[in-house]
């Protein structure tokens, strides 16, 4: 029975992994797996290392306080990946944890993939002289990748985007309304302030200011939260005292249903935008780090939108109001234009569409795609004919 060993560290991955997960029971039932996830990867099979939440963590002086922990965290998935002598290690996207991991499994030999690629191409692409030699498969998201590593002469797959299997585009509307008593007339605005614990303090006050804003300017509103289980009480306190209670959703077919009954939608920069994008809402993106944070990103940061719509798009589809930008007065007045202008609404829709045709594969589904990868590399390993990818010399003692 061949064990692989999957790592994510965060929602997003726990999703991404989870589909994974499935995708290869599918063809090969026999298939173990270890490692460290979420719920929904608890809910394919795997039993976590540690909590999932240990890692969902984000900034650079967010991340400082926790050093200590994350190293013995790494330390931790390290010893165990040499304990169990998986098949094959998939790492999925959390590359400050994830890479990490990586290099330190290298005198394992053990064959190892990285699924979503580090966005070296958006920041610190002198990132990418580390990368030889810690992964012998890199699946790509986003249909620009592959050619952006074969610059740097390392081989990527562009596999497709979860996305598109997330079932965002299939909730049921009417049964939300039912479900929560929520009159014809009345607008639902989602609202999404993230999956880790620092966004989600410093989101949640400018959400709730931005809420009793629109509330002023658009009547019979309904706002509803969806909640990542890492940050479900950090949520559950910080909109206590909203001026409308929300309807707090943590069940992801719910979720769907919430998106599916939305006018509009507030949400931070991520995957959650080509969820709404998905599902027809038209949104908004705003997020706000640490200050200095913010000051290092501005000089790092190479690309010009913090939207992946904006970015495939080439233009601002979807408005973006980051750090200063990201007032409840602005917020308000787009959301107040989203809501009740339907040629505004209309055009973001459409827009969006079209950039989500770039997500999809060649062929099949993208965790279809994604688990044809892995199998082909423990095939390999199974025939004997794997070789382990060097890592050059004055890449070996560097971070990722």
């Amino acid at each position: 029975m061949p064990l692989i060993y999957l790592i994510a560290g965060e929602a997003s991955g726990d999703a991404i992994g989870a589909r994974l997960m499935r995708a290869i029971a599918a063809r090969r039932p026999d298939t173990d797996f270890a490692g460290i996830g979420g719920e929904a990867m608890a809910a394919q099979g795997l039993a976590s290392l540690f909590p999932m939440r240990d890692l969902a963590l984000m900034g650079l002086l967010e991340i400082i306080p926790r050093l200590r922990m994350l190293r013995a965290r790494l330390n931790q998935a390290t010893a165990d990946i040499a304990a169990r002598r998986p098949a094959v290690v998939v790492t999925i996207d959390s590359p400050g944890f994830t890479l990490r991991v990586l290099r330190a499994v290298v005198p394992l030999g053990i064959p190892r993939v990285h699924y979503v690629a580090p966005q070296a191409w958006a920041w610190r692409e002198g990132r990418v002289k580390h990368y030889p030699g810690l992964w012998d498969r890199l699946l790509c998201l986003l249909p620009f990748e592959p050619a952006f590593f074969a610059r740097h002469n390392l081989p990527a797959t562009f596999v497709g985007h979860p996305v598109l299997e997330s079932g965002a585009d299939t909730g049921d509307a009417a049964g939300f309304r039912a479900r929560h008593a929520i009159a014809p007339d009345t607008r639902i605005l989602t609202m999404m302030p993230g999956s880790r614990r620092t966004e989600v303090s410093r989101l949640l006050p400018i959400l709730g200011a931005t809420l009793q804003r629109v509330a002023a300017l658009v009547p019979h509103l309904q706002p509803v939260v969806p909640i990542a289980a890492p940050v479900a009480e950090a949520v559950r306190r910080g909109t206590a005292a909203w001026p409308i209670p929300p309807i707090l959703v943590t069940d992801t077919a719910e979720k769907h249903d919430a998106f599916a009954a939305s006018a509009a939608a507030l949400t931070k920069s991520g995957t959650a935008t080509l969820e709404l994008a998905l599902a027809g809402v038209p949104m908004l993106v705003g997020y706000r780090v640490n200050p200095l944070t913010a000051a290092i990103a501005h000089y790092l940061v190479t690309v010009r939108y913090a939207s992946l719509l904006n970015l495939l798009a080439g233009r601002e589809i979807v408005p973006e109001m980051i750090q200063q930008a990201c007032t409840p007065a602005r917020l308000a007045a787009t959301l107040t234009r989203l809501l009740t202008d339907p040629a505004t609404a209309a055009a973001q829709r459409a827009a969006c569409r079209a950039v989500l045709e770039q997500l999809r594969p060649p062929h099949g589904l993208p965790s279809e795609a994604a688990a044809n990868a892995v199998l082909e590399l423990l095939d390999q390993a199974a025939r004997g004919a794997y070789v382990q990818p060097a890592i050059p010399p004055r890449a070996a003692g560097a971070p990722p």
